[in-house]
């Protein structure tokens, strides 16, 4: 089902509790997917809600709960140029 904004999120989590986290936030049914990366963040997650409102809630009731997130950096999608290897146009 298509969500009507999405969002990136880049998480970054205590050390020894990544694995549990990446669990945790694969069983919000708002995430989408779930990447273990390297780089500045731990974590890169895709959620999708319906709207700005859900956003706050998915951040502040769901995913600041979760033990082990130290903090993230979140950002709404406003255009999509490329998806799925094809130009798309939204």
């Amino acid at each position: 089902m298509r969500k009507n904004i999405m969002v990136i999120l880049n998480i970054f989590t205590e050390t020894r509790k990544l694995d549990k986290v990446a669990e945790d936030l694969a069983n919000l049914p708002e995430i989408i997917d779930v990447y273990e990366v390297t780089g500045e963040y731990d974590i890169f997650a895709l959620a999708g809600v319906d709207d700005i409102v859900s956003v706050r809630n998915l951040l502040k009731n769901k995913i600041l709960k979760i033990d082990g997130i130290r903090s993230t950096v979140t950002s709404v999608i406003l255009h999509t140029i490329k998806k799925d290897g094809k130009c798309v146009y939204e």
